[in-house]
């Protein structure tokens, strides 16, 4: 079974089936051999040293999944990269190279398997152990060595032979200071448990081979588990060094408890349970820590446990392939009968430790751990353990498993349950007799789903539930399963098909296709498996309106999944869920229309004046798609009648007050309902567009954005002679009022609203404006419009006054299509400042509006300014390659409009902000064009004085407005060490210097923001070049800025004024350039302010300016 996956749709269902094609075997054994041939000719080369790396892995990748096919050719591939590693002449690198190999093999196939294949002969332990001694720990780039090398030397120390007999004579000479065999192997183990990559789990693998060989146990392994218990107390799991330890401590210690022989171990066992009590190891923040103290306690219990299964653990009893495909019943009772827990026999009675109460207790809060793999170990402890446990105790572990499943638990402990569960009933420890409290709990995880601000959690617990439905079906015969077949099939489907989440439909399917298999009672299993396959429910939409309606054919099925789409979908938190729900509702009214008519729409009715603002919306949608359905049934044939009729209900309060929540969905349908509404009686079209108009400065922001669509999905007839009020209302929606700038959807749904009304009703020059769009209204319209294209505001999502620029964008376009027909010019253009926009999907969508409005035909839009220009930029053939999302193709072109005194301004406004901004490429790109079009006018004094200008206008209009200043600083920064204003330089003061001096003054005057005075002092460093007295003016403030209250504007301008110096000589005179930068690279720009403001003064004596004075604070 799978994890938690985020993704919701599944795609390319035959891609998905060709990938997972088995392999019939091992079919790259030629190119492998020959690979592994090539490795002595290639390793001195850095290329295909590493080419041959890579595809060896490519080789190896292919099977992960079906490692076993490797089997047959380990052996060769072993003994040829073996053979290079064992050549003495063999240089470092190679030797490298083919241990690096090894491991990649290993990897795939598992270490368990693959270093059986090792040589372990006596004479293989010396050589092993000196080349894992000659290697360095701390080397990060041959770590696969250590690792294999670890491997081997666990192998070879299984040698049968004492390994005193291996140490020779060593006390024959005194002057030889030699080391025993088993202490140098026990001394590497120690060493590289405490080291902090892979080698790590090699030397535990080490230990366990080692410390459990008779000889060493009896002489050593009292020490080692002292010296492990030490570290374990000693080590902190708050520094990377004690957390590396007690990683390799704990390792060390499941190994030793997992493969060290039960009484060699038992009289240690309580001594390291009272360590790990002390350490606490469940309170440590580390999730691995926290999973080896679990690995850890599960093999104490089993220590303290005698190795033996229970007799009165559920057998399922034969399981031949005959019985299983329907031989008569005599058949398989002959073959094997069914075993009888209750009739065991009396099992022997034994005491059972103290200690096994602690390690269960642990193990059950393990099982509601926030980490997911200790969850899952603590999971198959717990089966472990209480399969050596008598039946009445295990009764006890499942009764607290149970437990874990209460609302008042979380959802980590579900999941742990489920888990728990699902291993106890693998391993026959869930009596049937169990069944019916386990399975009601079971059916309950299936569906869990808890709300957690505007998402939920629950997915891995529906996902591990059923792996327990899956287990279950393998282990209990069907006859146990009988009784809660129907209610676990309905569940699995109702996941297969309705989970949000794409692993929980698949493992449900998967579940769904062992179910039958194994029980053989699935209700139309075989049917129902066939249309929801593991590919099939890979896809959301399909699973909601195609595959539910199949399944719901039967009867079984029916109610259960309206049911579930009623009480769980419906109120979903996802938008996309609740809108499928109610789709799926009006395709599965036709299964079972009384019940839709006569249950389920008083349920949404009740909901749907609910305060659950989720379950408003979905429930009203459920009304419409229910009641469309059963009125293509004949069950409004009444509703239509009395409309047809023109019934009148004058003194009824058919229309109530409207909801806070109208979404756009409804909306789509509000034209049809209205029809019927205006049959009924206009005087009620009249009353509803009253109040939706009077919603429109609700206090609540979703009854805003309800009522802004729905007066836009009005139809003609209800807009009629109502048409002047409607536009006022939506364009006085569209402004951003002081106090609820946070309404930024109602702000874009009034202009989709505006924009729609617009279209819906349709423009005559000379019209009614209370009819038609004409030229008594059609300039509000723009200004609403234009308005909301300046909307930048933002909070803790972002821009979300993109939302309102792009609904502005299309409106204009909408509206200016309609307004293209007029016989005279229109009253106003769409601005092109957005195809500058830093933001990528914004600037597509601006810029999709601009050819749309440039390149139209029909009808074609006149007198757009400079159109023979435009047509030559954006030619009409590359309109649908022009990449907008990419600023490499979109900012030459945008550049290009600079040349067009209307568009310019605009253009420049995008351009500052983008080359001003924090997107690399974005910057990148747009100030490389920006740089060669300036390059194009940099001799030509008019047309750069043009555009000087410009950008003085922008910066004045956009004084102390961060959005523009803070990235505009930035852009001049960059223009000025481009040298783009070169042409004006050796001018005397030229005005462009004087004027941006003083704007630059006038932005950060009292301005706190690091960003903005670290830009600033960089225009100033950059207006140096300018000559004339205006360079004293920028000496003042720079020194100014010297003595700054913020020590980092000190520190950078300190910095930036050197580089000035370095790059402009002539700033200052020659002779006490060494002084000044010696000052402003020596002191410490940092400090007192006091001492600082003497060496300021000094530098303002050297660069001939006035000392900057203290002011004075005026008391009254």
């Amino acid at each position: 079974m799978t994890d938690v996956c985020n993704g919701d749709d599944g795609s390319g269902g035959a891609d998905v089936v060709a990938d997972a094609c088995p392999l019939a075997g091992f079919g790259d054994s030629a190119e492998t051999r020959a690979l592994l041939a090539s490795l002595a000719d290639l390793h001195a080369d850095l290329v295909t040293r590493e080419s041959a790396v890579e595809r060896f892995v490519v080789i190896m990748d292919r099977y992960q999944e079906q490692p076993h096919l490797l089997d047959p050719h380990l052996e060769w591939m072993m003994n040829m990269l073996l053979d290079l590693v064992r050549n003495e002449k063999a240089p470092p690198l190679l030797v490298h190279l083919g241990f690096k190999f090894l491991y990649i093999i290993s990897k795939v196939r598992g270490y368990k398997v693959f270093m059986q294949l090792f040589p372990h002969e006596v004479s293989d332990l010396q050589p092993v152990l000196d080349l894992l001694l000659r290697q360095d720990p701390k080397d990060t780039e041959t770590w696969e060595t250590r690792y294999m090398l670890l491997l081997w030397l666990a192998m070879t120390c299984l040698i049968p032979f004492d390994l005193s007999r291996l140490d020779g004579h060593l006390n024959s000479d005194p002057r030889l200071n030699r080391e025993p065999v088993m202490d140098r192997l026990l001394a590497v183990a120690k060493a590289y448990l405490q080291v902090s990559d892979k080698p790590r789990d090699a030397a535990a693998v080490l230990v366990s081979k080692f410390v459990t060989r008779p000889d060493v146990k009896q002489k050593r392994l009292g020490d080692f588990l002292d010296w492990t218990l030490a570290m374990v107390s000693e080590a902190s799991d708050r520094t990377m060094a004690g957390t590396v330890a007690l990683d390799g401590a704990l390792r060390s210690l499941a190994q030793l408890f997992k493969h060290g022989k039960r009484d060699d171990f038992l009289p240690y066992a309580p001594t390291v349970l009272r360590c790990l009590d002390q350490k606490k190891l469940t309170d440590s923040s580390q999730a691995m820590l926290r999973k080896l103290g679990v690995k850890v306690l599960q093999r104490l219990g089993l220590t303290f446990l005698k190795p033996r299964l229970a007799k009165w653990r559920y057998q399922r009893g034969s399981r031949s392939l005959a019985v299983n495909l329907g031989h008569s019943a005599v058949a398989g009772q002959a073959e094997g009968a069914k075993h009888d827990p209750e009739a065991a026999s009396p099992e022997e009675d034994y005491d059972i430790a103290e200690e096994v109460e602690s390690v269960i207790e642990q193990l059950l809060v393990a099982l509601k751990d926030k980490e997911t793999v200790v969850r899952w170990s603590a999971a198959k402890g717990i089966g472990r353990v209480t399969g050596r446990l008598p039946r009445e105790l295990a009764d006890d572990v499942v009764g607290s498993v149970l437990d874990c499943f209460s609302f008042q638990e979380t959802d980590n402990a579900w999941h742990g349950g489920c888990l728990a569960l699902a291993e106890l009933g693998r391993r026959g420890l869930l009596l049937p007799s169990r069944l019916p409290d386990v399975v009601p709990l079971i059916v309950q995880a299936l569906t869990y789903d808890e709300r957690r601000g505007a998402c939920s959690l629950g997915s891995n617990v529906r996902d591990a539930a059923c792996y327990v439905c899956w287990a279950f079906a393998r282990a209990y015969d069907p006859t146990e399963l009988k009784p809660y077949v129907n209610p676990i099939a309905s569940a699995l489907v109702i996941t297969a098909i309705f989970d949000r989440n794409i692993s929980c439909r698949k493992a449900a399917s998967v579940s769904d296709v062992n179910t039958p298999r194994q029980c053989g009672t699935f209700p139309h299993g075989i049917d129902i498996l066939t249309a929801a396959d593991y590919f099939a429910v890979g896809n959301l939409s399909n699973c909601y309106l195609a595959i539910s309606v199949y399944v719901a054919g039967f009867e079984e099925y029916t109610k259960p999944m309206i049911d579930h789409l009623v009480t769980r979908k419906i109120n979903h938190w996802d938008g996309t869920i609740r809108e499928l729900a109610t789709r799926a509702l009006h395709n599965l009214t036709p299964c079972a229309p009384e019940y839709m008519a006569n249950t389920v729409l008083p349920r949404l009715l009740a909901v749907a004046t609910g305060m659950d603002l989720h379950g408003r919306h979905g429930a009203i949608l459920a009304c419409a798609e229910i009641t469309h359905a059963l009125y293509t049934l004949g069950f409004c044939i009444l509703i239509q009648k009395l409309s047809l009729s023109r019934m009148p209900f004058r003194d009824d309060p058919v229309i109530g007050e409207p909801a806070p929540l109208v979404s756009a969905a409804p909306c789509r349908s509000c034209h049809a309902q209205l029809l019927i509404l205006y049959e009924l009686s206009q005087h009620y079209s009249k009353q509803l567009v009253s109040r939706y108009l009077t919603a429109l400065s609700s206090a609540e922001v979703q009854g805003r954005c309800g009522c802004a669509l729905a007066l836009g999905a009005l139809p003609p007839f209800m807009i009629h002679n109502k048409l002047q009020q409607i536009l006022h209302g939506l364009q006085e929606a569209c402004r951003v009022v002081r106090g609820m700038e946070g309404f930024t959807e109602a702000r874009r749904d009034a202009a989709v609203a505006l924009a729609r009304v617009c279209v819906t009703v349709g423009a005559r020059s000379q019209g009614s404006p209370d009819n038609v769009v004409c030229e008594a209204n059609v300039a509000g319209v723009y200004e609403a419009l234009l308005d909301c294209m300046g909307d930048y505001t933002t909070d803790s999502r972002g821009d979300v006054g993109a939302w309102v620029r792009a609904a502005a964008m299309t409106g204009l376009q909408d509206v200016t299509l309609q307004v293209a027909v007029w016989p005279h010019p229109s009253l106003t253009h769409p601005s092109l400042y957005q195809a500058a926009e830093k933001i990528d999907r914004y600037r597509a969508h601006a810029g999709a509006v601009f050819l749309r409005l440039l390149h139209s035909t029909e009808p074609a839009v006149p007198h757009l300014p400079h159109r023979e220009e435009l047509l030559s930029i954006f030619p009409p053939e590359e309109a649908e390659s022009l990449n907008w999302m990419s600023a490499s193709e979109a900012f030459p072109r945008v550049t290009r409009l600079l040349s067009l005194p209307l568009y310019r301004y605009h253009t420049l406004l995008g351009l500052a902000v983008s080359v001003g901004g924090l997107t690399e490429s974005t910057v990148r790109f747009s100030s490389q064009s920006l740089f060669d079009y300036l390059k194009t006018v940099q001799q030509d004094g008019a047309a750069l004085l043009q555009f000087g200008n410009t950008l003085l206008q922008i910066f004045r209009d956009h004084l102390h407005n961060d959005r523009v200043s803070v990235p505009l600083l930035k852009m001049l920064d960059q223009m000025l060490s481009h040298g783009c204003f070169e042409l004006f330089v050796h001018e005397d003061s030229h005005p462009l210097c004087v004027e941006l001096l003083a704007l630059c003054k006038e932005e950060i005057k009292k301005s706190k923001d690091i960003q903005k005075l670290r830009s600033c002092a960089a225009v100033y460093c950059g207006l140096i070049q300018f000559q004339g007295n205006v360079r004293k003016l920028i000496l003042v403030q720079l020194m100014l800025l010297l003595c700054h209250p913020f020590p980092v504007i000190r520190k950078s301008t300190a910095s930036q004024v050197y580089e000035m110096l370095l790059t402009y000589d002539d700033v200052v005179d020659l002779a006490v350039l060494n002084d000044v930068t010696t000052v402003l690279s020596d002191t410490n720009w940092e400090s007192d302010l006091t001492t600082l403001r003497g060496y300021r003064n000094q530098l303002c004596d050297w660069l001939g300016v006035p000392r900057p004075t203290l002011l004075a604070k005026v008391t009254c």
